[in-house]
């Protein structure tokens, strides 16, 4: 599939009904070509029927938290136990549902498995992730119920400085809710959840299809770090950063050897494939066929908000995976979606798109 068939199958997905003209007009490319497009996707066997019916035959599955972003960044240094001066952004967050919209922003097809609250943030959180392109059909909504917030202070330099959240609405997830949308879950061609999930429900997760479809987790902190690892052997990729490497390991992180040191414990426990963040320094990336590579692109100069960069990072090597992309091509969309992510106010940067992406490879690979 093209990148243009992949925005017009995008555009279909929201609206079936949809003209082509209409189609024509949002891409600004002449109806004609748009004909083409759709009778391309239909000979694929992407869409069929006037009103276009979508195959979705591969598509992710998140199952994990969906919560709103209450971020602030101080103009000036952190002064605490004060008051201080800076800007304020709310949106649509949580791990799993950001990596979630990273990857339907990149053209892939998913699903999300959450809880979320009957409050004006969980109506916040269903309306921009259907827009974004989340499937959010299969979803708890919990009467009375507040949605999972979290809460970052950014420093004058965009770093985080301190972070609260709360993911209690979570622990209303359950093994029994998870098999109601089993049939869902066996569709997917992969399985992205976070440890924010109650514990037995990582367990039965990671039981239930570790062996069958791959799971691919962000540990998120050394917290949950630590809830994931008696199952970290059933993920098949996992994208640590340093003191999550250490904490899922037992070994330590400080040098790059370390880190070599820290992957080969995991991956002799069953995990397949690892992504360790580097921050400025890129990434490190191991797995069990004995691939070891370090790589990274040309920082930026300036960064904005680094809170999402490891979501973004997460989409996009979920995205290779369902786009069937060697794992090189997989580790540069996957860097330069970090850019992408830290380059925008959001936490999830609006603008991403494989246009954007590849121009960032091309401009600091």
């Amino acid at each position: 599939m093209t990148n243009r068939e992949r925005e017009i199958l995008e555009i279909i997905k929201q609206q079936p009904d949809i003209e082509q003209s209409e189609i024509a007009a949002r891409l600004n490319i002449a109806r004609a070509s748009v004909a083409v497009h759709i009778s391309n996707l239909q000979k694929k066997g992407h869409i069929g029927g006037r009103i276009y019916l979508v195959n979705d035959a591969e598509y992710a599955m998140g199952i994990g938290a969906a919560n709103v972003d209450i971020c602030g960044r101080s103009s000036q240094p952190v002064i605490q136990h004060d008051s201080n001066p800076g800007r304020m952004n709310i949106s649509a967050g949580g791990v799993t549902r950001n990596i979630c919209e990273n990857l339907a922003r990149l053209g892939g097809s998913v699903r999300l498995i959450s809880a979320i609250g009957s409050d004006i943030y969980g109506r916040m959180i269903r309306e921009d992730s259907t827009a974004a392109g989340i499937d959010m059909s299969q979803c708890m909504v919990m009467e009375n119920q507040s949605s999972s917030a979290y809460i970052s202070i950014l420093d004058d330099h965009g770093e985080m400085y301190v972070a609260l959240s709360d993911m209690s609405i979570l622990q209303n997830m359950s093994m029994e809710f998870i098999r109601r949308r089993e049939g869902a879950i066996k569709g997917a061609k992969l399985i992205i959840f976070d440890p924010a999930l109650p514990v037995d429900v990582i367990d039965g997760i990671t039981m239930l299809y570790g062996g069958s479809i791959p799971l691919f987790c962000d540990p998120v902190s050394s917290a949950y770090a630590t809830r994931l690892k008696p199952f970290v052997g059933r993920v098949h990729t996992l994208k640590p950063n340093l003191m999550e490497l250490g904490v899922l390991s037992s070994h330590k992180t400080d040098t790059l050897d370390d880190a070599k040191a820290a992957c080969d414990v995991l991956l002799n426990q069953g995990v397949q494939r690892i992504f360790v963040s580097l921050g400025q320094g890129g990434c490190l990336y191991m797995d069990r066929s004995g691939n070891v590579i370090a790589r990274s692109l040309r920082p930026v100069d300036k960064v904005i908000n680094a809170s999402g960069a490891g979501d973004a990072f997460m989409g996009a090597v979920a995205y290779g995976y369902l786009m069937d992309m060697d794992i090189d091509q997989t580790i540069n969309y996957a860097l330069a979606a970090g850019i992408a992510a830290i380059s925008d106010p959001n936490t999830i940067n609006p603008r991403m798109s494989v246009e954007m992406i590849e121009k960032i490879i091309i401009e600091r690979g």
